[in-house]
């Protein structure tokens, strides 16, 4: 009888005391092992300070928009009550992942129980079709402003901008469902260690030991249909936007109209062009190294929740109006 390798022994050795579990059937695993940056790892510490700072950031500066808009009622509008729900957006989506990375960067607890890593995975996913939804909100919020800026009270009502919100929640939570049914009924017999340190759909299933081509194309299906949809009607928006402010009489007329729409285009170049980048990479990038695919992961997930209050309070004049006033008041 043929002999195992002494190095494959002690390499499956190694690899089953990582995990609680003392069986050799990850069919249903009871913990993932979560991994850090891979080739990065003498720089953790340092990585981890401008991700805490961002973090921090991004949290200070959510919670303001929230507490100016709760607190000034000349800023109960449609607008606002978008921003408020990216807001909440962001919060969730940040803190459902950068608290856990910041946790394995400084005291090394890489385990993540079968259920939390499902949480998670649906978690981000869920948020992030939301996230999306509500920058197409948004736009249209700027589309009735700018084309039909008399009927902007009269259309953008309450009643309408709560339906639209429930809209995109029902949409994102619906669509996003599937992902951990998914991801549980695929046998996990390699391993349970997660090369990142979120769970991520693709990144998780990629452990099963089975043909996962439906989570694939599921995944696959889920980026076209929510992110694409909303980039269509956002492109959709801007273009009959930018009409209108061609056909108006003077330049000054067109860059001051034009400017109410510079937080919001940042807000989607934020938001999009990390997300598009990871889920391709992810896909499709099987020759890009590991450390990169997390470290623009990480872009995707810190830098839009961190930039979103600072665009929207730099660009909105009401925002930054109320913020002056708190720290002149502060000050006297």
């Amino acid at each position: 009888m043929e002999k195992t390798p002494l190095c494959l022994r002690v390499g499956h050795f190694l690899l089953y005391t990582m995990s609680d579990s003392n069986t050799t059937d990850f069919t249903n695993p009871s913990t993932f092992i979560l991994l850090d940056i891979p080739g990065l790892e003498a720089a953790h510490i340092w990585i981890s300070i401008p991700f805490c700072a961002m973090y921090i950031t991004a949290v200070l500066g959510n919670f303001t928009i929230l507490f100016i808009v709760k607190r000034d009622p000349s800023h109960h509008g449609p607008m606002f009550y978008f921003l408020c729900m990216l807001a909440v957006t962001d919060l969730v989506m940040s803190t459902s992942t950068i608290p856990k990375m910041l946790s394995i960067f400084w005291f090394n607890l890489r385990e993540i129980s079968f259920s939390a890593c499902l949480t998670q995975m649906y978690f981000i996913h869920c948020f992030s079709a939301m996230e999306s939804g509500i920058l197409m909100a948004l736009a249209f919020d700027r589309f009735v402003a700018i084309c039909h800026p008399l009927r902007h009270s009269t259309i953008l009502t309450n009643c309408v901008v709560a339906k639209i919100g429930m809209a995109v929640v029902l949409r994102s939570g619906i669509i996003t469902l599937p992902y951990p049914f998914l991801a549980r009924q695929w046998p996990y017999c390699r391993t349970n260690i997660i090369p990142h340190f979120f769970c991520g759909h693709i990144t998780v299933v990629k452990l099963a030991c089975a043909d996962i081509s439906i989570s694939s194309y599921y995944g696959l299906f889920h980026l076209l249909f929510v992110i694409g949809m909303d980039v269509f009607f956002i492109i959709v928006s801007y273009t009959l936007i930018l009409q209108v402010i061609f056909c108006l009489p003077t330049k000054d007329a067109r860059l001051k109209t034009f400017g109410t729409c510079i937080s919001h285009l940042c807000a989607i170049l934020a938001l999009y062009i990390p997300n598009f980048f990871s889920s391709l990479t992810h896909r499709f990038g099987h020759n890009v190294p590991r450390h990169f695919l997390v470290l623009i992961a990480s872009v995707y997930l810190l830098v839009p929740p961190m930039l979103h209050p600072i665009i929207y309070g730099v660009r909105t004049k009401q925002i930054r109006g109320r913020l002056l006033q708190l720290f002149t008041h502060k000050e006297t």
